[in-house]
């Protein structure tokens, strides 16, 4: 009976080592858990490490689908608001959405989720401000084209902001398309617009904003992109600084371009929650919109919006039986082949790219260690040298 009691009171030392074991285990595991959270919380805290993040967890395909995926679930939101709920304010809208942004982004900084900026040295101010300034003008002007042209319409505006970003990478940084990436993006163009056509209705004032809106849409993009691919900008960071900017000119956009009569909407529980689930939209439409220019291209990301127009187009027609005509569907059908070849020819590029990046690593490391064995035969010079001298 001693014995027993001493087995289990560990005087002999089996249980001590037993508990032990159990203790080291779950020290171990506890240990693990906190590097884990240390290196998370480490990579958020510097500009590379969260921008290593954001593309070893969003690369371009979960970027894509996630912009994607939420395109179409605001484009429903929006038509709720603005013709159920009879929120005929775009650009108050739009504010909204910023506003919204800007306040989920502030509790993500006090609970230290934000990533850290880059440096302000290796970002001019004035680059931040001309993006946040141009999204405004982006955004705002494309809820007021959409409120006074047709779907037909408004997606022959988006077609004209291919071409645009073509040529202002070229000017701006000299970037070239092949021939038949270039081939691919106009039977893109062509398609979609045999595919809208049936709906082009013309109205003045709707073709002056539409327009207008061309050229900050491309400007947008490309300034999206490039400060992420170039910098080490993650998507939530760039929207953190730019997004004072951009409800600073929406404020100044509204009393201009929106109707009168905001303050006297109704706002009740049903019409509010429209709106608020429309605002927490536009904030993952946003987000997710950054992450996609920054794991594609500019090019790629409006390839992807003519690509929603042709599935929703199609998948009114297969699933709800809609009658958007046969030439309609066969612009429909010619814009998703356009689609599938520039991917792929993007698809090709992207593998070339990676193999020739191991060759040049292989060649600097060989370089490298050829300037080390030069150097080696050096000192091995200089020291026989000296005991001569000796």
């Amino acid at each position: 009976m001693g014995r027993l009691l001493d087995y289990f009171l560990g005087k002999d030392g089996t249980r001590r080592l037993i508990i032990k074991r159990k203790d080291s285990d779950a020290g171990e595991a506890g240990r693990a858990l906190e590097e884990l959270r240390s290196s998370l919380f480490n990579d958020l805290r510097s500009s590379e490490g969260a921008k290593r993040q954001q593309q070893r967890l969003c690369g371009p395909s979960v970027a894509l689908t996630f912009n994607f995926v939420v395109s179409v679930a605001i484009i429903m939101a929006n038509k709720l608001v603005m013709g159920k709920v009879g929120f005929n304010y775009p650009i108050f809208l739009t504010l909204i959405h910023y506003i919204s942004a800007w306040f989920l982004l502030a509790i993500f900084k006090a609970l230290s989720l934000l990533p850290v900026s880059p440096p302000s040295k290796s970002t001019p101010f004035s680059s931040l401000f001309a993006l946040g300034a141009v999204m405004s003008f982006s955004t705002g002007l494309a809820n007021i084209s959409l409120k006074h042209n047709s779907v037909g319409f408004y997606q022959m505006a988006k077609i004209a902001v291919t071409p645009t970003i073509v040529l202002a990478e070229f000017i701006l940084f000299t970037k070239k398309v092949s021939f038949n990436k270039a081939l691919s993006l106009a039977v893109v163009s062509v398609g979609v617009a045999v595919a809208t056509v049936t709906d082009l209705e013309f109205n003045f004032f709707g073709a002056c904003i539409a327009l207008a809106w061309i050229v900050p849409s491309a400007i947008n993009k490309i300034l999206w992109s490039n400060l992420q691919q170039k910098g080490n900008w993650t998507a939530l960071a760039l929207m953190w600084k730019t997004t004072p900017t951009t409800i600073f000119f929406l404020l100044a956009l509204m009393p201009w371009l929106d109707p009168p009569g905001v303050l006297s909407f109704a706002w009740d529980v049903n019409n509010t929650s429209a709106i608020a689930i429309s605002a927490l939209l536009g904030f993952l439409l946003q987000w997710s919109g950054a992450l996609a220019l920054g794991a594609t291209s500019a090019t790629s990301h409006v390839v992807l919006g003519q690509f929603k127009t042709c599935v929703i187009l199609l998948g009114g027609y297969l699933i709800f039986s809609s009658d958007p005509g046969v030439l309609s569907i066969c612009g429909a059908v010619t814009a998703l082949c356009g689609m599938s070849v520039y991917t792929s020819l993007n698809l090709q590029e992207a593998k070339e790219s990676s193999k020739l990046l191991p060759k040049q690593n292989s060649s600097l490391i060989k370089t490298k260690s050829n300037v080390a064995v030069v150097n080696l035969e050096k000192l091995e010079v200089k020291s026989d040298t000296t005991e001569t001298v000796v």
